[in-house]
């Protein structure tokens, strides 16, 4: 998705700035079409429940369309220009795509608004990929814990990540890749769309909370490691055209290693406050549905009890 990974090589870079985020942008063909097919498609649905009367919460649009704005801008803004040239803009993206999309997607409840709006055959067979054991493994949380949180671990520190930096098939997987884990880890935790993974609240707080050790861990690991993720790659990279404003790889690799531990408590806070309102808000239509029981019970009692 993006750049070419090694025409970026080939030409150089500007020096990176706020200025040329915007310059070195693309209109990567991949990226394009996913984010204009999945807004368009968002949007007709949300049409159609307003022409039949029917209302959709404005916050999930918004939610929906900042997580396609964030796929898009990582993957084909200059962020993705400058993604293999410097790791610390790597590791943003990293976190943009693997934190920042799959919640914000999560958030807009995609399959509930299909499940609204499809007809009816189209329907039936999303409800028999939500039935099937597929999705109910894919869904089990501790399987999406484990996996979110050892696939930063299998990237930096085996050869898929050197491969992504010269292989742009890899790469594009690479992007995919983090996307799809960080979907099956977030929708069935902070989403609202009814999928067979869903466990309680309690257990949802308690699954974000284990994530934020690892993100850290992760973070002062390659902080403070020796040995270059990437291998030569970075320092090569100053025997070209970008040699004269390239940071010192060493330095560089602190910083992506910083970016990643703060970002990912940044996010995880951010997270545990979504979970814990959601929490708060089911608690309360619980109450009210007691509520109702209970005057129910009581109006029912009234009525069988003969009058005095």
């Amino acid at each position: 998705m993006g750049h070419g990974v090694s025409g970026t090589y080939r030409r150089g870079v500007d020096p990176l700035s706020w200025a040329t985020l915007v310059t070195e942008w693309t209109l990567a063909p991949l990226p394009l079409v996913v984010t204009v097919w999945s807004v368009g498609l968002y949007t007709l649905g949300v049409r159609s429940l307003h022409k039949r009367g029917d209302r959709w919460p404005v916050g999930r649009t918004i939610a929906w369309g900042a997580g396609m704005t964030a796929f898009y801008l990582a993957t084909s803004s200059g962020v993705a220009a400058y993604d293999t040239v410097l790791l610390s803009v790597h590791m943003v993206q990293h976190m943009v795509l693997s934190m920042v999309v799959p919640l914000s997607l999560a958030l807009g409840a995609p399959v509930t608004l299909a499940l609204r709006t499809l007809p009816a055959t189209p329907r039936r067979w999303l409800l028999a990929v939500l039935h099937s054991r597929l999705a109910k493994v894919l869904s089990f949380p501790p399987l999406a814990f484990l996996l979110y949180v050892i696939s930063p671990w299998a990237l930096y520190f085996t050869s898929w990540y050197d491969a992504s930096l010269t292989n742009a098939y890899v790469h594009e997987m690479m992007h995919v890749h983090l996307v799809l884990v960080g979907a099956l880890f977030f929708w069935p935790i902070v989403g609202v769309d009814p999928l067979p993974g869903r466990v309680s609240h309690p257990f949802r707080v308690l699954l974000t909370v284990l994530t934020l050790p690892f993100h850290a861990f992760l973070g002062v690991t390659i902080m403070g490691q020796t040995a270059l993720i990437g291998g030569d790659h970075y320092p090569s990279l100053h025997d070209g055209p970008m040699g004269s404003w390239l940071p010192d790889p060493r330095a560089d690799q602190e910083l992506a290693g910083g970016i990643l531990w703060g970002a990912g408590d940044l996010v995880g806070i951010i997270f545990f406050v979504i979970l814990f309102v959601q929490w708060v808000r089911a608690s309360m239509k619980e109450a009210e549905r007691e509520d109702r029981r209970l005057d129910r019970l009581e109006s029912q009692q009234a009525q069988r009890t003969p009058a005095e």
